[in-house]
């Protein structure tokens, strides 16, 4: 087949939407199916126009429900009342997201955060002791990591726990106002305990940054003694969430109260640890929290697919302007523009879908053998792999629900519709859990494979300093000038020929640019130390490169998730549908980065001007298919919600009042 053919047409009449959700649902469809069911439930019912204590009240209510419910509780082994299906728990997370997002950010805190750092950085005695109530909501919580001085740079925060050998105590203390913890979720309203980072101080040594469990309000609900709880107030989402600031004035808790599974305090005050090297002891506690970012990114992916079933509905019953020979108006989907706008969107829903999946999948895996064999793990690769994916989904959920508000005009500016609730409480997830820039530079570290041991414990200035002052010509040599230059120009052919809708090609193309863009960085970081640069700002110049690097490698980690699904999906009808999908993925990031590919050599104009007529030709190809594609995510109506997408009454009334 030549680069310019016509794609042979799609069989609409034997793919439904029901097949294709088989596929979607894959390893953990009960889950999905049972949290449907519990989305249908009225108190779940998504609503607008709550005051704020109203809506911090139904959520806590959902909450509670949700306690009642198996979801929260896979999360945790069987022998403290849960589950044991971290796969499953982060796939019902997942689920929540398509009904009020501040029930799903609630549930993270409680459950993910709060009961996720006892369960991985807790001893057994915590565990025991805490997590059933916490399964339970007994024991709401919160995660108080974040202070105003410092958000993601978590090596520094400045909260101070100092122990007292004398009362065998932790005495827990905010020394000034960049130390305050800042918008702590459950902390205004209803937490109780808080899981407080902070140095870790002893016989008058600094341990870096460790977990300690700090009571934060009584049974009555009144502030503990030396404890400040200010409200963060009204915010531009999620406003069902009680975020609060924490201030420590001389608190003390018991010595038990340090979470030590990774750094132990004697009665005298010697401390232990089974990872010596303090870097590396602190990226590890970090690792177990891994599953707070694949949390964000899932829930991301169903707010977006909640957007674009929204948008793919009504476009296919929105009809506006005639055609010069026709005598009724034509709906929006028979514009070539409405079907560019929404449906490279949804492709690329489907690819970080598989994307979410097999992060999923070696999460479960990971966790699963680390619980077996009782022994730490290293999660360099899951991390890095963990916050790529999560800085594509939020980012993606930012694009795709503005387009489909703005694909539905005035009605998707209704509150009933959903779409500008959707905006508001995902805007926040670009730097929950994690800014989106600061997590493309820990996908960047890993990047220089041979070295991924020494950058794995070092913070981005450290890398830096190591890069510039110490290895730099062995990192070129190793990992750019030689053989990546040599893999480069071993790819780089004439291949205007080549089909465009070729898997191969796609993802030799995707591969090229990431080692080509690598290349670049090796060759930039060399060139400032050949000149005499400062380690800082010789690695702060090439920023922008590191993050085009890591950029790309995302890309192509989506894009070979998503063919490896196809690949190995049984269903030969579904399988092709979702291939001409995947062709559409891949060739709209292609025509994207046209411009990059044009300047390099790679293209030339004919050659972009053909995957621009090829993404055109797959708009009209899977134009009839919208339905099934959006249908297939089987979000059931209760929580989809919005009237427009339901084809009610008030929905069909609403489109002629919009027409005038």
């Amino acid at each position: 087949m030549s680069a310019t053919s016509e794609l042979p047409p799609l069989d609409g009449e034997r793919v439904t939407a029901e097949r294709v959700q088989a596929h979607l649902d894959g390893r953990w469809a009960e889950v999905r199916d049972r949290s449907r069911e519990e989305l249908r439930h009225p108190l779940l019912a998504p609503v607008h126009g709550l005051s704020l204590e109203e809506h911090r009240q139904r959520t806590m209510e959902q909450a509670r429900h949700l306690a009642k419910s198996d979801g929260p509780g896979l999360l945790f082994p069987e022998r403290y009342g849960g589950g044991d299906d971290l796969g499953g728990a982060l796939t019902s997370f997942e689920m929540l997201a398509h009904g009020d997002l501040s029930l799903m950010v609630k549930a993270g805190v409680q459950w993910g955060l709060f009961g996720g750092a006892i369960l991985n950085l807790g001893g057994e005695e915590h565990r025991s002791r805490y997590l059933p109530e916490v399964i339970s909501l007994d024991l709401p919580g919160c995660f108080a990591m974040t202070e105003t001085g410092h958000g993601s740079d978590v090596q520094s925060l400045r909260t101070t726990a100092t122990y007292d050998p004398d009362t065998q105590e932790w005495v827990v203390h905010t020394p000034d106002e960049d130390a305050r913890k800042d918008y702590i979720g459950n902390a205004a309203r209803d937490g109780r305990m808080a899981a407080v980072f902070a140095q870790l101080i002893t016989d008058g040594a600094s341990h870096g940054v460790h977990c300690f469990l700090v009571p934060i309000r009584d049974e009555h609900g009144e502030a503990m003694p030396g404890v400040t709880i200010e409200d963060c107030g009204h915010k531009g989402g999620l406003n069902g969430v009680d975020n609060g600031r924490l201030r420590f004035e001389q608190v003390r808790v018991p010595r038990t109260n340090l979470l030590d599974r990774f750094g132990q305090v004697a009665e005298d005050g010697t401390y232990t640890s089974p990872i010596e090297q303090p870097s590396r002891r602190f990226f590890t506690m970090l690792g177990t929290l891994v599953t707070g970012r694949a949390s964000v990114s899932g829930s991301a992916l169903s707010a977006t697919k909640t957007a674009l079933t929204i948008a793919v509905r009504y476009a296919g019953v929105r009809r506006q302007f005639r055609s010069p020979d026709g005598e009724r108006e034509a709906v929006l989907f028979d514009f070539r523009q409405h079907q560019r706008r929404l449906l490279p969107l949804l492709a690329k829903t489907y690819a970080l879908h598989a994307a979410q999946q097999d992060l999923l999948e070696r999460l479960h895996t990971s966790f699963a053998d680390e619980e077996a064999s009782g022994e730490m793990t290293d999660r360099q690769e899951l991390e890095a792999r963990a916050a790529g994916i999560k800085a594509a989904t939020t980012w993606h959920a930012t694009e795709a629900i503005q387009t489909s508000r703005e694909a539905c005009g005035g009605n998707g500016y209704l509150s009933e519709n959903r779409l500008t609730q959707l905006k508001a409480d995902t805007d926040v997830f670009t730097t929950f859990e994690g800014d989106n820039t600061v997590l493309l530079q820990l996908v960047a570290k890993g990047l220089l494979t041979d070295y991924r041991s020494e950058f794995g414990s070092m913070d981005t200035f450290g890398m830096a300093r190591w890069v510039a002052d110490q290895l730099v010509e062995t990192v070129v040599e190793r990992t750019a000038a030689r053989q990546l230059w040599q893999s480069i120009t071993g790819i780089v052919s004439r291949d205007e020929d080549t089909d465009l809708h070729d898997r191969a090609w796609q993802l030799q193309t995707f591969a090229w640019r990431e080692q080509h863009v690598i290349a670049g960085v090796a060759r930039r970081l060399k060139a400032g130390v050949d000149a005499g640069g400062d380690g800082f700002d010789v690695f702060n110049d090439v920023q922008d490169h590191v993050l085009l690097a890591a950029r790309a490698s995302v890309d192509r980690v989506v894009l070979e998730s998503f063919a490896a699904r196809i690949e190995a999906c049984e269903d030969t009808e579904v399988a092709a549908l979702l291939d001409r999908l995947c062709d559409l993925y891949a060739l709209s990031v292609i025509e994207a980065e046209r411009g990059w590919y044009l300047e390099h050599g790679r293209f030339d104009a004919q050659r972009s001007k053909a995957v621009t007529a090829a993404v055109n030709e797959l708009c009209t190809q899977l134009r009839p298919f919208a339905s099934v594609l959006v249908d297939a995510f089987a979000i059931p109506d209760e929580a989809v919600g919005a009237p427009i997408a339901l084809g009610d009454e008030h929905a069909r009334q609403a489109m002629r009042d919009a027409a005038g």
